[in-house]
Order: structure tokens, then sequence, then C-alpha cells
């Protein structure tokens, strides 16, 4: 990559990453375009968890395609987990150097009576903070504890920072689903080239 290279020309052959992890536990196969047009095809074996990331690639506009094979015998927590260390990786690979990129994203979003807001920073240091959001209800057999779970793997194997604060719950659907819609649209806007800047967007020079 040239010096003067940015997030705007890398998106003419689009940031792609794709990931494949297999352990005792889980096999998955994930592969991302964050210059897609929101096209989805997710197949985890948890429909409410098929559903929310949908909702990533379709509010994101990225392309995600994802496969997992896991002991759902025991419950969704390794293919949730699992999923999000292979979607963190992917995000991390897609990006390169991040030169030329908006770093920064944040979004409120209102579904009927809840409210979110999810913020980041593509910052090269993993940090995840989750305020307000359910625990200890379930919805489709999808335990709402494993929404923190997921966004932990991501934040970590991305290495960003996220916060979650859900500022008005309700419905359970409802709220997590604008969990996932913000943090799509928040990805979104930080991955987003950003037409002034040429370097990677930090004044140490690196991220």
């Amino acid at each position: 990559m040239q010096p003067d290279d940015s997030a705007k020309t890398q998106a003419k052959g689009g940031r792609t990453a794709h990931i494949d992890r297999k352990t005792r536990e889980t096999d998955i196969s994930l592969a991302l375009n964050l210059d897609g047009t929101g096209a989805a095809y997710i197949a985890t074996g948890l429909g409410f968890f098929d559903h929310m990331l949908d909702l990533v690639a379709g509010h994101g506009l990225f392309d995600l395609r994802v496969t997992a094979q896991g002991d759902l015998h025991t419950g969704g927590h390794h293919t949730v987990e699992d999923v999000g260390i292979c979607l963190g990786n992917a995000i991390a690979e897609a990006l390169g150097d991040k030169r030329g990129i908006n770093r920064y994203g944040s979004m409120f979003v209102p579904m009927d009576e809840s409210l979110v807001l999810v913020a980041l920073d593509l910052s090269g240091r993993p940090f995840f903070a989750y305020e307000g959001g359910p625990v200890g209800e379930a919805i489709a057999g999808f335990d709402a504890g494993l929404v923190s779970e997921f966004f932990r793997a991501v934040t970590n194997n991305a290495r960003m920072t996220m916060h979650v604060r859900v500022l008005a719950a309700g419905d359970l659907h409802h709220t997590i689903e604008a969990v996932f819609k913000a943090f799509g649209k928040a990805l979104r806007q930080a991955v987003a080239a950003d037409p002034r800047a040429t370097g990677v967007p930090s004044t140490k020079g690196v991220l």
C-alpha cells in the first residue's frame, strides 16, 4: 500500500476477510466485506441470532456470510462467542492499517419503546462496556446474556473500544434488536472513509 492510499481507495476492491475457526465445540466459516451492499447469508443454528446478524449486515451495508456448527445441545454460548471471535478477527483483517477511516462511530437507535446507544472507537485497544441490557431472560431459545458475550468477543478480537447503553429497555426482542442495529450503524460510520484524511487517524501515526 502506498503512503497516500486511503480507505476510499481500498474500497474500490473491497476490504474483505475470510475467517475459518474450528474447535472441539464449534466449526465456523465467516466472510466479511466492509464495502458491501448488506447482502447476508447466516446459518448458525440459532434462529434469533441469525436474525440479529442479518440486521448488522443490512444496517451496516456489510456483506456477511456465516455458517456455524456448534454444540447447541449444551446451549448457545460457544457458538455465539466463537462467531463473535471470528467477526472481530474479520473486522481487524479487513481494515488493515485503518488508513483514511473515520475511526469513531456512534448511533442512537430507537425500537418502539426501547432506546439504545452504541459508541465505538477502532483504537487498537480492546474494551467493552455494557449497561442496562437484559440478562436472565431468553427469546426463541436465545439467552439475553449472550448479547454481551458476543460483543465482548467482537471487541476483544477487533481490538476496539465499544460502549453499549440501553437507555430505555422494553420488549426483549426490541431491546436486543436495537443493540445490533446500533452496532451495525456505528461500525459502518467508523469504517467509512474520511474524504479529508490520507493517513492513519491517530496523532501517534499508528493504531
